[in-house]
């Protein structure tokens, strides 16, 4: 089965470079002009996370689909640390803890990593479940959400972070059922 990975369009918060997670911010302007001069790959079906910034990347990119939305590929609630960028937190203890393990403790009052991710994995495998039939699937989320499928089916193994991929970009994957092959870069 034919699946493409499309991380959102650019917000206002990644030009900010901020931890926008539960937040839902739409797409900036450079993020919708930057989309427009993307390519991207046909598909029968769209899956999107419910958020706003997935919802109209979707809608620019394939106008002609109702994405089919899927709550569990939103993006990690980063807690305490939500909407804030590493300048204004920069020295506070419990910021510069999280950062020294690489992110991969929850946030103060955010989500559990290891939550985040199977959150991921379990709305992406009920996606291809739902909509395996249908031909190629595109599915819309959100950069911790693609890295968290990818890094659970990818192969050859890679870590979360290797699957970081810019806005309005991703990966064209063939998936068998256990694991991906990515295909092509989008």
């Amino acid at each position: 089965m034919k699946i493409n990975l499309i991380r959102h369009g650019k917000i206002a918060g990644n030009i900010e470079k901020r931890f926008i997670g539960r937040t839902d911010q739409p797409l900036c302007e450079e993020g919708i002009a930057e989309l427009a001069g993307i390519v991207y790959p046909a598909c029968d079906i769209v899956v999107s996370s419910p958020m706003l910034r997935c919802l109209q990347t979707a809608g620019i990119i394939y106008p002609d689909k109702k994405p089919l939305v899927y709550d569990e590929l939103r993006e990690c609630d980063f807690g305490i640390f939500e909407g804030k960028c590493h300048a204004e937190m920069d020295g506070d203890p419990v910021y510069m803890k999280w950062i020294a393990n690489n992110g991969m403790t929850a946030p103060p009052e955010g989500e559990d990593v290891d939550g985040f991710r199977e959150r991921c994995v379990r709305g992406f495998l009920r996606a291809v479940g739902e909509n395996g039939n249908c031909g190629t699937i595109s599915l819309i989320a959100h950069g911790g959400t693609i890295m968290s499928i990818m890094e659970r089916f990818a192969v050859p193994h890679k870590e979360f972070y290797e699957y970081i991929t810019e806005n309005g970009h991703g990966f064209m994957t063939e998936y068998d059922g256990e694991k991906t092959e990515i295909r092509g870069a989008i």
